[in-house]
């Protein structure tokens, strides 16, 4: 009888200790394959494969596209590409990204989900934001256990608390106590996967594929939900929203990714970067007003040197209010939101 023995697990900040803890308690004889995606920078070299390796008895990786998987190993997604499932093999792809991130939790449990189904124990463990609680509703869906760090143990909450709050989890635990369970759950038998709408797996399936490099536009992404008026911040490309139990993200039609609280977050942020503009060119527009005043001035014409510099103080006014708006600017999300109702 097939067991569950494809344990996927996503991490952002605080990961690298929480995930180091989990393999120094792993036995040698692990029975299932573990798929590992931590939020890395794209730009510097990953050591993960080395620290968890030799933390603990199993030996970890990073995959190449196409390799086959065994149980009792670790794969760790490389900086910068997506790590998803298909079959028994591995794909290591630059897919677009989702909530900025590549490689992409979501993108993971997805595809780990729409491949394997009631085999797959997906894990949330301590990370900013919320990127795995899309992916972790699919793994649910398809009848795969769900498990998250209890949020006080997390260093990071707001990723376990975004899926206990979209998301009925099955186990919610210390990273103390997640390899006892580990070992336990993969030793049980899986049930059947339940059969979604066909429209459901049709919408899953796109998108694995998107992540996988698949063309997102000729695979139809723009029927798969509404049109809203908002506009990607990735690419500028025109958004649908995407409806998941009570949880509503969006996705552009080259394939870029969103939740609501990681467009929330980008949105305000490009405002910022919006009004910084605006401080520069009212201050270039300062400076080229007063050399101009400067020179008539030195052409003996005064009235037209008092009139140019003149308005270059009234414009130095207007960026004061500028900047004093964007000190006051809030950089905004739904967690923090939901942080500050708590």
């Amino acid at each position: 009888m097939t067991k569950r023995d494809i344990v996927v697990i996503g991490a952002s900040a605080g990961g690298v200790t929480a995930l180091k803890e989990l393999a120094g308690s792993l036995p040698s004889d692990f029975k299932a394959s573990i798929f590992i995606v931590l939020h890395v920078p794209p730009y510097a070299p990953s050591f993960m494969p080395e620290i968890l390796t030799r933390a603990g008895r199993l030996k970890a990786v990073h995959p190449g596209d196409g390799d086959k998987f065994e149980p009792g190993r670790i794969y760790i997604a490389p900086p910068d590409c997506h790590l998803l499932l298909e079959d028994d093999r591995i794909l290591v792809k630059r897919g677009p990204k989702e909530n900025r991130f590549r490689p992409s939790i979501d993108a993971l449990f997805r595809s780990a989900a729409y491949t394997f189904g009631s085999r797959v124990i997906g894990v949330v463990l301590t990370g900013l934001l919320n990127d795995g609680t899309s992916g972790m509703w699919s793994v649910k869906r398809l009848g795969g256990l769900t498990i998250v760090q209890e949020p006080e143990d997390a260093p990071y909450s707001s990723m376990p608390l975004s899926v206990m709050e979209y998301v009925d989890v099955d186990h919610v635990i210390p990273v103390a106590e997640l390899a006892p369970l580990l070992v336990e759950l993969t030793n049980e038998p899986a049930p059947e996967t339940p059969e979604l709408p066909s429209h459901e797996l049709t919408q899953l399936k796109t998108e694995v594929a998107a992540a996988a490099e698949d063309d997102a536009f000729d695979k139809g992404i723009l029927t798969m939900g509404p049109l809203t008026p908002l506009t990607c911040p990735e690419c500028h490309g025109t958004l649908i929203s995407i409806k998941e139990g009570k949880m509503v993200r969006y996705r552009c039609h080259t394939g870029h990714a969103f939740t609501a609280s990681a467009l929330l977050s980008e949105v305000t942020k490009n405002v910022e970067e919006t009004l910084w503009s605006a401080v520069r060119g009212l201050e270039e527009t300062v400076m080229l007003l007063e050399e101009a005043g400067k020179q008539f001035a030195e052409g003996g014409n005064q009235t037209a040197a008092e009139d140019y510099l003149g308005k270059a103080e009234a414009t130095r006014e207007r960026t004061h209010i500028i900047r004093e708006f964007i000190f006051h600017h809030e950089q905004l999300s739904q967690d923090r939101g939901q942080a500050e109702s708590v």
